[in-house]
């Protein structure tokens, strides 16, 4: 049968086969995964707004000639964000200009956080990125999924730095973190806490520290940690490791570092967990891990093997599989829980099955190594924001 010879009545059965099509697929599995984020999805006509504080919106009429957004966000009642669908398999590159587009088309009686409406996504539900226009240099960034509602919520409302209009965001406070205050510091550790925060302000995601072995390199990224956390506002930051012994010795410095400013010790200040167990304290500001035990946290296991964390995986046949680990959303512990995340012996915890464990988060990441390799320089994107060799 061809199309002119569809009865009437046959118009609603070809329409739901058509719904079934590759856009309709993908579309079918981000609303999965803003449910699993903590979103309700609803379809316009039935849509209620204040039924949790995280509402998705299908198919929102915008204004004349702005189209349909696939999807509008609306946080605490208000539209915060928008979401481009597309067919798995489609470049995303550039779609975020037709996503910008959608947040400029909200209508101008409809209650909005911020205009134009600041939080951007494009995704085929397999790849999502996304954009924050209240960053001082927005810019696309890839994400493993949707960030939660709270989350959004929360960077609403940040205060706005002085003489600025919209919230503050931990990008722009970065660009306006006091001098460092060098104490007791060593040159080659001034030099690289200033250096990374260099970085930091520029929006690098990745940056790599090389300092050789006893030169402080966990002192110099506690002192980091420090001014990020007080300075630049950084909700969390993970200290993450290979070895549990290397996670026991990291939290004896944190407890040990007396901040240069306040004179009080850093555990005094901010709680500072090590992880014996797969719950993570939601008020803790530094949470020390191993990267077996948090691999096992994002497959959902209730308790990790402890004799796993007594040795690196580096350099046997476990830290070396084909297949790279697969990680799974943890609405216990999202993409965005840690702001950044500090990566002890990095050059031992970037290969095949621990790199999806790192890309899991939303975060900035930092490496610490005495001895990068060609890989450890090519996934932190060749940033090397500090280099110290012990000369022979």
């Amino acid at each position: 049968m061809v199309l002119g010879e569809v009865p009437a009545a046959g118009f609603q059965a070809l329409g739901a086969l058509v719904s079934l099509g590759p856009e309709a697929e993908a579309r079918k599995e981000i609303d999965r995964q803003l449910a699993e984020a903590g979103w309700l999805v609803q379809d316009a006509r039935d849509a209620n707004l204040h039924a949790g504080p995280g509402v998705a919106i299908r198919e929102f009429q915008l204004m004349p000639g702005h189209g349909f957004a696939d999807y509008l966000l609306y946080v605490k009642g208000r539209a915060a964000g928008v979401i481009e669908a597309k067919k798995v398999g489609t470049p995303l590159a550039g779609v975020e200009t037709q996503t910008e587009k959608y947040a400029d088309g909200v209508p101008p009686d409809l209650p909005a956080h911020v205009r134009p409406l600041p939080f951007l996504y494009q995704s085929t539900s397999v790849e999502t990125w996304f954009t924050n226009r209240l960053d001082p240099e927005f810019r696309s960034r890839e994400v493993f999924s949707f960030h939660r509602p709270e989350t959004l919520e929360s960077w609403l409302e940040s205060q706005p730095l002085d003489g600025q209009r919209y919230p503050s965001t931990l990008r722009g406070r970065l660009r306006h973190l006091p001098p460092l205050e060098r104490g007791n510091l060593w040159p080659i550790q001034a030099q690289a806490v200033e250096s990374l925060e260099d970085s930091l302000a520029r929006g690098r995601p990745r940056a790599l520290i090389q300092m050789a072995t006893g030169s402080g390199k966990t002192f110099t990224a506690i002192t980091s940690a420090y001014r990020l956390v007080k300075f630049g506002g950084a909700r969390r930051v993970l200290f993450l490791v290979d070895r549990a012994n290397l996670g026991r010795q990291a939290l004896k410095e944190f407890q040990s570092y007396v901040t240069p400013d306040d004179g009080r010790k850093f555990t005094e200040l901010y709680n500072v967990q090590r992880l014996i167990s797969n719950k993570v304290d939601p008020v803790a500001r530094v949470v020390i891990t191993t990267i077996q035990r948090l691999y096992s946290i994002l497959q959902g296991k209730e308790a990790t093997d402890e004799e796993l964390e007594e040795g690196s995986l580096w350099g046997t046949s476990a830290g070396l599989l084909e297949r790279p680990a697969e990680v799974r959303y943890n609405p216990g512990l999202p993409p965005e829980f840690f702001d950044v995340v500090f990566i002890d012996e990095c050059h031992r915890s970037i290969y095949t099955v621990w790199k999806q464990v790192l890309d899991y988060f939303d975060a900035f990441l930092v490496g610490l190594t005495a001895t990068p390799g060609k890989q450890t320089f090519g996934f932190f994107q060749r940033n090397l924001v500090q280099e110290f060799l012990v000369q022979s």
